[in-house]
Order: structure tokens, then sequence, then C-alpha cells
């Protein structure tokens, strides 16, 4: 603002003669710019309780239902096909804090393949996973109310994603870990693991590190290597895999808030739009 009544002042000055009504046209230039400023910051925010009374609650409800499910389907389309997790860089699940330690030494000594192969399953495995979770987010939705409903129109822009966070975690975490496990198996991970492991052995020239024993603990290998106490392999996937579809969901409700008559359905076009 300083830099800005400056730079008026010196225009003014330059493009007008110098006689004594000079000071008289910079004043009121600047009372207007100041004026102006005020009024644009003075902007009333939105009364979001009005906004909920003018919308029925059967529209809100069924606005937002059609959103949340078209979020669920957007992410399980996406990261449900294969390669969804790996492609995407947002998604993209790379390794443990520990095991990555152990990759950086396994790549120095030339052994990118392995460590590309073993994120390659571990990818594999979330997607194939994805798909399973639908079933879980369609019960959230269902069961939702129309206070929650409410709060999420009225929320930030993840509302949604995190009352799903809230209501599904611990039954995704549920359905999803037996479905990494066997997918895991199917994927051969522990294989995948087990090349991995014996190219730093030999490359590295140490069978009892901490790297290695960390390593082969969580991926269920203790009995080869002295035992650590790291993440389960399995659990860090899982855990992964519904951070990744929660990303996704968080996505596409941004998309929605912002664009909510470029959505194709009237619904979430009256609703979303109130809240714009």
């Amino acid at each position: 603002m300083k830099y800005t009544r400056l730079i008026i002042a010196m225009a003014i000055i330059s493009s007008t003669s110098l006689n004594a009504s000079w000071m008289d046209i910079v004043t009121d230039g600047l009372n207007t710019l100041e004026k102006n400023t005020e009024k644009t910051s003075q902007t009333p925010k939105k009364d979001v309780s009005s906004l909920l009374t003018s919308l029925s609650s059967s529209d809100m409800n069924g606005a937002l239902k059609e959103a949340l499910n078209k979020g669920v389907s957007y992410a399980i389309k996406a990261l449900g096909k294969d390669d969804g997790y790996l492609n995407n860089s947002l998604t993209k699940i790379g390794l443990p804090e520990n095991l990555q330690k152990t990759a950086d030494l396994v790549k120095k000594a030339g052994g990118a393949k392995y460590v590309d192969d073993l994120i390659l399953a571990i990818n594999k495995a979330a997607s194939q996973a994805a798909p399973k979770t639908a079933e879980i987010f369609s019960k959230s939705i269902s069961s939702m109310s129309i206070e929650d409903a409410k709060d999420i129109l009225s929320g930030n822009d993840n509302a949604a994603t995190e009352y799903f966070k809230s209501t599904t975690t611990k039954d995704l975490q549920a359905t999803i870990a037996p479905i990494i496990q066997k997918s895991m198996d199917e994927n051969d991970v522990a294989q995948y693991y087990k090349t991995f492991d014996s190219f730093y052995k030999e490359n590295a020239g140490v069978l009892k590190n901490e790297y290695v024993s960390g390593v082969a603990n969580m991926l269920g290998y203790g009995s080869l290597i002295p035992s650590g106490k790291d993440e389960d392999i399995n659990e860090f996937i899982t855990n992964k895999s519904i951070d990744g579809i929660m990303l996704m969901i968080e996505e596409e409700e941004k998309k929605i808030r912002d664009n909510p008559l470029m959505q194709n359905n009237d619904l979430i076009g009256k609703v979303f739009s109130v809240f714009e």
C-alpha cells in the first residue's frame, strides 16, 4: 500500500502542472484509493446458516451422496486399474524408510532393477485391493445423516474426505489387509524381497547389518536374519493404499466444489454452487 500511494502520487505530479492545486489532486486520488481498498477488504462473508436454510434436506442429502459416490468411483477407477498406484506420482507407494536405506545401497551396487521390481510388486498389490473398498464406502455414504451432510457441505474443500477417514478407516484396514497379503503372494513380493536381499548381501558384504535386520523382520523373514522392530510390510502397504484412495477422493471433491456446474449433474450443480 505504501508503494502504491507513492507511485500514484508521482504519476499525478508528473502529469499535472506544478501549481497550488496539485496537492489537492494527489490527496483526492489517495483517498479514493483507500476507500476502494477498504470496500474490497470488507466484502461480507457468506452466512452459512442462511445458505443451508435455503436448501431442502433432501436436496442436500441427495447432492452430497451423489458427489461422494462420484469421488469414490473416480478414486477406485483410477487406482484399481493396472499400475494405477505406480503411475500416479501422488499415490505411488515407495519403500518404508528403513527399507529405503538398504535400497539406496543396492542401487549404488548396480541393483536398481531389484529395487524397481519390489516397488512394482508392492504397487500392484495395492491396485488389486482398491476395487474391494467400494462396498465400505457405499455403506458409509448410506449411513450419513443430514447433520453430517450439512457439516460437509459447509466445511472445507476436503470435508467429505475427512468424513470418510473418520467413518471408514478401520473397516478399510480390516478389509484391505488380507487382500494385500494375498496380492503380495500372487505378485511374488516375498520372492522379490529375497532377490533384493541376496543382492544386497553379496554386494555390500554384510550379513548382519542394522538395515538388513530391520528389513527382514518387516517383511516377515525374521528367521532368516536377526529380528528388528519395524512396521510390518503388510500394514505399511495397507495404510499407503488407503492414503492413496483418500487422496484421490479429496482431489475429486475439490473439483466438484470448484466447478459444481460442470459435473453434468443438476442436483450437484444446484446444491454445491450455493456454497461457491
